[in-house]
């Protein structure tokens, strides 16, 4: 079997497909403004002990895996509410700097952790949260099978760019490589520079007589 991918390849996946194999194929990183604040927001979730009471437990910091979908990642916390001496309602808490977004990464990303949780005890999990730091406020992420559906096939196509290797083109996109870590690793703008010099030269040769 491959060595599992991580969860948070998905987020970077469904951000941009490029991003991700930087990230996860050739091992690029690098840090910016918004990648430092998001580790800080996570030190800050992770920093306390875990806690134990008869209501329930909050566990800090938890490796989550799946065995079944051959993934692996950290929970910031993971909440246990004891509702019954039999049941317990397992919920995920992810930690985020900015603020709910137009795209499913983040959700996916809980959705996946809620995957790995499931069957590591045995349970169903029909929600998960997400904290945003901007917004100061959680985010309900309704577990259901449209969200589910988009997670497994996010996780299919990972996998697959994991045992190609194939790092795609960049693609310039202003709202999202702006504020991408790896733009001058990545370089959309040079890119998309070069290919429209191809395409020009391409054209213009097939016309000449």
């Amino acid at each position: 079997m491959p060595d599992p991918i991580s969860i948070s390849a998905l987020q970077h996946w469904l951000y941009c497909p490029r991003q991700c194999a930087l990230i996860h194929n050739e091992q690029v990183w690098a840090e910016n403004q918004f990648t430092a604040e998001g580790q800080l927001l996570h030190k800050k979730a992770n920093e306390d002990p875990d806690e134990h009471r008869s209501s329930g437990s909050i566990l800090r910091h938890l490796h989550i895996s799946s065995e079944t979908f051959n993934i692996t990642g950290i929970c910031d916390i993971v909440e246990i509410h004891s509702m019954k001496s039999t049941t317990r309602n397992v919920v995920p808490v992810e930690y985020k700097r900015g603020k709910p977004k137009s795209h499913r990464a983040d959700e996916v990303q809980v959705c996946a952790q809620s995957i790995c949780l499931e069957e590591m005890f045995q349970t169903e999990i029909p929600l998960g949260l997400i904290f945003y730091g901007k917004t100061r406020r959680r985010t309900e992420v309704i577990l259901d099978q449209e969200l589910r559906d988009l997670t497994f096939s996010t996780i299919t196509a990972v996998h697959e760019m994991k045992q190609s290797g194939f790092t795609p083109l960049a693609e310039y996109d202003s709202s999202k490589c702006d504020a991408c870590s790896l733009i001058d690793h990545c370089q959309p703008k040079a890119m998309r520079l070069k290919r429209g010099a191809a395409s020009w030269f391409a054209s213009n040769l097939k016309t000449e007589p």
